[in-house]
């Protein structure tokens, strides 16, 4: 597989959300799902009453329509769910560019409430195969939605009425554009909404959720296309960042360095959300050459203390997401090769066990089940634990390529592929 079919592999990242006006993240309801990640940016969920089985005809489905291009995952809030897509001009509208969308949908029917839609150029150098984007998620701060496009077009709308209330073209003001496409999903911190650039002087940027201004910009990292999360180490909020030559902890208000640790992999292609839980432990993987490492986070005299735990190249998580149950992470790993679930011990880097029954997959936890959607398709409930894997139902639900994460609102499941986008009951 040649250099350009490896690299464009990546294209499914983040995205995420705080409300506008609070003094940190929000608590979403358990019927919500309103950034990357869910509303812990661990793709758990506090839902309960999920089946554990498909009725006999198969998982129900609400409702099922069409959506046009992209990976953006979906995002729900009450009654309502957003994503992206990319509308292409077609081959006789001459002279007219492909429009990027944001759409809004009632969670009910399906139907569209409205719409936001703007040209969007075709990338340069882009790889059709996959895909031209939108690949980031949007994020639900407050009554706004923050939303960016492929070519790096960041729009901030009335998440009621998709009225646009200020834009930025982040590759002609800040040159952010990247190789196959901006994936990188942006995140809330109190009254900012922070996005990884990778450019010089200005890696990372914070922008005032009100009116767009710049509240800071900082660093010259190399760009990364993993979502940033927010973890607290011993009392101190940080930002972490999975850029392409390793993690990077700053602090999310002024952009301060605090740490950084190497984590190299070929072409930079660090993808896949870092995992932060109990015992100031960050797991950080990725395909290719990666692998997977855990790092100890302290701090003393006012320094963030890093130790690495342990590195093991036997799991690669690729685009797909992580999950932590207690002392073990859950996760895909594969990039050319097969494919199979694995745990990992948190603490050890020790394998538990490997399983091939699903190609490349994004996971969802919620009411002691894994959901399972693989890249061809395939859903699965299933349970996990330190001594192996049990499905419990399967079904083909999607087709190739279903890189993006389910999104799971109460016990509703709202699932998509580059074709469409539908509801699955779990009640």
């Amino acid at each position: 597989m040649g250099h350009t079919r490896r690299v464009f592999l990546f294209l499914l990242i983040a995205l995420f959300s705080a409300p506008a006006w609070a003094q940190g993240p929000a608590p979403a309801a358990a019927q919500d799902w309103p950034q990357w990640g869910g509303p812990n940016r661990n793709f758990t969920s506090s839902a309960t009453g999920l089946l554990s089985a498909w009725p006999s005809g198969g998982p129900r489905v609400a409702w099922n329509r069409d959506l046009g291009e992209g990976y953006s995952a979906i995002v729900a809030e009450g009654n309502r769910v957003y994503t992206m897509y990319r509308e292409k001009a077609g081959f006789l509208s001459i002279g007219k560019q492909d429009q990027e969308v944001v759409v809004a949908l009632d969670a009910a029917t399906g139907k569209t409430l409205w719409e936001y839609r703007y040209d969007a150029e075709k990338l340069p150098r882009m790889q059709l195969e996959y895909g031209p984007g939108p690949h980031a998620t949007p994020l639900i701060v407050g009554n706004r939605i923050f939303a960016v496009g492929a070519m790096g077009h960041f729009h901030t709308l009335d998440k009621n009425t998709g009225r646009a209330l200020w834009s930025h073209d982040l590759n002609k003001e800040f040159g952010v554009l990247w190789g196959r496409g901006y994936s990188c999903s942006p995140i809330a911190y109190k009254d900012t909404v922070i996005l990884a650039t990778g450019k010089k002087t200005h890696s990372v940027i914070a922008f005032r959720q009100s009116d767009g201004a710049v509240a800071w910009k900082r660093h010259d990292f190399d760009y990364g296309p993993s979502s940033p999360i927010l973890i607290n180490v011993d009392g101190q909020e940080q930002l972490v960042l999975f850029m392409a030559e390793g993690p990077v902890g700053l602090d999310p208000a002024t952009g301060d360095l605090f740490w950084s640790h190497p984590h190299k992999t070929d072409w930079g292609l660090n993808i896949s959300t870092p995992v932060w839980g109990e015992g100031n432990l960050l797991f950080l993987s990725s395909a290719y050459s990666g692998g997977s490492r855990v790092l100890h986070l302290t701090r003393k005299d006012g320094k963030t203390i890093v130790r690495e735990l342990w590195f093991s190249s036997r799991l690669r998580i690729h685009f797909g997401t992580a999950i932590r149950l207690g002392e073990f992470v859950y996760g895909s790993s594969g990039d050319f090769g097969p494919a199979f679930l694995a745990a990992v011990n948190i603490k050890t880097g020790q394998v538990a066990w490997q399983d091939r029954s699903f190609s490349r997959a994004s996971l969802v936890y919620a009411d002691g089940k894994v959901i399972v959607l693989d890249e061809d398709g395939q859903l699965a409930l299933a349970r996990v634990s330190p001594t192996g894997l049990q499905v419990l139902a399967r079904a083909d639900v999607l087709t190739r390529n279903a890189w993006t994460p389910p999104t799971l609102a109460g016990t509703r499941l709202f699932i998509r592929d580059r074709k469409t986008i539908r509801r699955i009951d779990l009640k």
